[in-house]
């Protein structure tokens, strides 16, 4: 049996990006559309700036909520596949962890800005921070090249749009009915 030593790398390396995306995006699946719906008349009085089209944007309901989050752990389980798949070697796996890792900076950005809770909050520096940076050092002592910060530039410019992009179609998939 090899050790991390010689370049075998530990599944809960590339596996436990989904497991602790999971625990993480269960808090936000949960909390995502109760939070929107308190908060936005309360950001609106405290951002009057804000065009009022973007707090109409940000009120998700529980099927979008769901939606989005599928479509992220959609990305996120073929990441962690191909993560496996080549020891850790992916550049996609390395992307999307260096994403996972750095959104975690947005969570607590956010509920400082907000001066309170925001869904992830809670996982983001207990869960997602703390894998990512575990993760991160076992490729390092796997010998695994990590692209000398590449990855986590490319995280940078893609993790908004690809947020954006999973809830503009959870949006399309699970329109607001009219009653």
């Amino acid at each position: 049996m090899t050790s991390e030593r010689d370049g075998e790398l530990p599944a809960a390396v590339t596996w436990g990006l989904l497991a602790a995306w999971a625990i993480h995006d269960s808090e936000e699946l949960f909390t995502m559309s109760g939070w929107t719906e308190q908060a936005v008349p309360r950001l609106r009085e405290r951002f009057p700036q804000v065009p009022p089209q973007v707090w109409e944007k940000l009120r998700t309901t529980p099927a979008q909520a769901a939606v989005a989050i599928g479509i992220m752990g959609g990305l996120v389980a073929a990441a962690s596949a191909r993560g496996a798949a080549t020891g850790g070697r992916s550049r996609l796996y390395q992307t999307v962890l260096a994403g996972f890792g750095l959104h975690a900076i947005t969570h607590v950005a956010q509920a400082a800005a907000v001066r309170g809770y925001t869904p992830g909050v809670v996982t983001a520096p207990l869960v997602v921070a703390p894998f990512s940076i575990w993760a991160w050092r076992r490729l390092r002592a796997a010998g695994v090249p990590t692209g000398g910060g590449a990855s986590s530039a490319g995280a940078l410019l893609a993790l908004p749009a690809v947020a954006a992009a999973c809830h503009a179609a959870a949006r399309a998939l699970a329109p607001v009915r009219s009653r």
